[in-house]
């Protein structure tokens, strides 16, 4: 039993990084790759792990509302016919459990919550898979001797392949948390936020700036005045 407040094994915290002696740079890189690797792989796990229980959530909401709405059109028309009276209302309530349902998927977003976990795991797995044949690559260049560069320069270009794995991962759990934001506050709020984050800071004052630039040294022209007509 874990003591209470430490994270579990399958949240996504971070890592410490592994320290180790650089006196071996071929054996520290590939530490560092699996280092890296099973932290993708770890993260891949987690969203497939996560979206289950979602999957079976909204399968069971949506086929409730299914069902209810089938129920709720079906006895309207039996109370119609002459079979049942009073069948009408309990259509109706079966409407109304359709639409609860449909509701609920909507607002814990489970259905969207599903789609998100399977799309960010396929995306993880797809950066892994291109950094797997990138460090592929690297390794076969050593093997057959360093074309260009020093060992130095080819060791950095190896901790520059891991960097970028590294960013584009966390990039992607990023952009995740980001939609489940906006769609959780489901309001304008979260997107003013976000474009005031991503968009630069406009000028303090009201003045727009002149569409085309003047030479340096060369002060505006104003424009001239036609003199008035002298009357005749």
């Amino acid at each position: 039993m874990q003591p209470e407040g430490a994270p579990r094994e399958e949240d996504l915290t971070g890592r410490p990084f592994p320290l180790g002696d650089w006196g071996e740079p071929a054996e520290r890189l590939d530490e560092l790759y699996r280092w890296v690797e099973a932290d993708a792989l770890r993260t891949a796990a987690w969203y497939l792990s996560d979206r289950a229980w979602k999957r079976r959530g909204a399968r069971v909401l949506r086929g409730v509302a299914a069902v209810s709405a089938v129920v709720g059109g079906a006895l309207p028309l039996v109370e119609l016919a002459g079979g049942v009276s009073g069948a009408a209302v309990y259509g109706f309530l079966a409407l109304l459990v359709a639409g609860a349902a449909v509701g609920s998927d909507r607002f814990f977003g489970l259905t969207s919550g599903w789609m998100r976990d399977v799309a960010t795991a396929q995306a993880v797995q797809r950066r892994l898979q291109v950094l797997q044949f990138d460090w592929a690559s690297e390794n076969v260049r050593e093997v057959l001797g360093p074309t260009e560069g020093t060992a130095s320069e080819a060791a950095e270009r190896c901790l520059t392949v891991l960097r970028r794995f590294s960013e584009d991962v966390t990039e992607l759990v990023r952009a995740e948390t980001a939609d489940w934001m906006v769609e959780f506050h489901s309001g304008p709020a979260p997107l003013g936020m976000q474009a005031l984050s991503s968009s630069p800071g406009r000028p303090e004052s009201g003045a727009q700036p002149p569409r085309f630039p003047l030479p340096p040294g060369t002060r505006p022209n104003m424009p001239r005045q036609r003199p008035p007509e002298q009357q005749r």
